[in-house]
């Protein structure tokens, strides 16, 4: 490995983009690819290498970031990089992909000969930008000195959960956590449409609990994303209905019953269904209305 480490980022959405950014600050050499290139192209800018491919994107690199929407979107990337990889490199796989993908991803990166980080990332928008996401991570104890230039560059801190990925600490973990964050989305969003409904000022709710057990900083900010009518993505609609649904399916595969992550993932679907799919996850809160 040289003196700089060469990443790769797979995906440059929301979240890769702004973690790719930060891998260019850190003074990593730093090559992205996205399915629809434009959206990449910008990073261009900011000093990283645009790729047409996958696999030109991954040729030489010491760390493959895989930042998608969903575990097949990470795993095609993948099969698309794989003549190019690395022997040895280390692949951070990133994606909330849930835990029913984790055997594909090892079986791939034993088949190539990399190094398989289960490694989701918790945060939105603003912390990835201020490189200040949660790295949850699992694998091997000789990949870690590889990776932390990466992590440390897109994260406040690592929480390292295991040694063996395939077993998928980091994304259960990553699960469960999020069955938290969306559910407190959806409750806010809710008590806000019940409060327009009945005639309720939402100012008299937010003080109202402000400053006791009922109160917390998550729900002060959707809230105030709500009431201003700003839903500028910081974890879009579509994105946290995929979430939900694998919540759901995770709880099914080991004997749990999630109503409130099954309701929660059909209020996605109805905010995607009135046009919000793109919007920040606050807009779960249309989902009340009949238009």
């Amino acid at each position: 490995m040289s003196d700089t480490t060469s990443a790769a980022v797979l995906g440059t959405g929301i979240m890769g983009a702004a973690m790719a950014r930060n891998l260019v600050k850190a003074g990593l050499d730093v090559r992205v690819w996205n399915r629809t290139k434009e959206k990449a192209e910008p990073l261009g800018k900011d000093g990283a290498r645009v790729c047409d491919t996958p696999a030109e994107a991954v040729d030489g690199a010491d760390v493959v970031l895989t930042i998608l929407h969903d575990a097949d979107s990470a795993l095609q990337a993948m099969r698309q990089a794989a003549p190019a990889l690395r022997k040895g490199a280390v692949w951070a796989q990133c994606t909330t992909a849930g835990v029913g993908a984790l055997g594909a991803f090892a079986q791939f990166a034993r088949e190539h000969g990399v190094v398989f980080l289960d490694s989701p990332v918790l945060g939105t928008r603003q912390p990835a930008e201020n490189g200040q996401l949660l790295v949850l991570a699992a694998g091997p104890q000789e990949a870690r000195q590889a990776v932390a230039p990466v992590f440390d560059a897109i994260g406040s801190r690592t929480v390292w959960t295991g040694e063996d990925a395939a077993e998928g600490a980091a994304s259960r973990l990553k699960l469960v956590i999020n069955s938290w964050v969306l559910t407190v989305t959806h409750g806010t969003a809710e008590a806000l449409a019940l409060a327009k409904g009945l005639g309720v000022d939402a100012a008299d709710f937010l003080q109202a609990v402000s400053g006791g057990a009922l109160d917390m900083g998550y729900l002060q900010a959707k809230a105030a994303s709500i009431l201003a009518g700003d839903f500028t993505p910081s974890f879009a609609v579509h994105t946290a209905e995929k979430d939900a649904r694998l919540i759901v399916e995770a709880g099914e595969s080991v004997g749990v019953r999630l109503d409130v992550a099954a309701a929660g993932a059909e209020r996605f679907r109805r905010a995607a269904e009135l046009g919000h799919g793109e919007e920040d996850m606050a807009a779960s809160y249309f989902a009340s209305f009949e238009k």
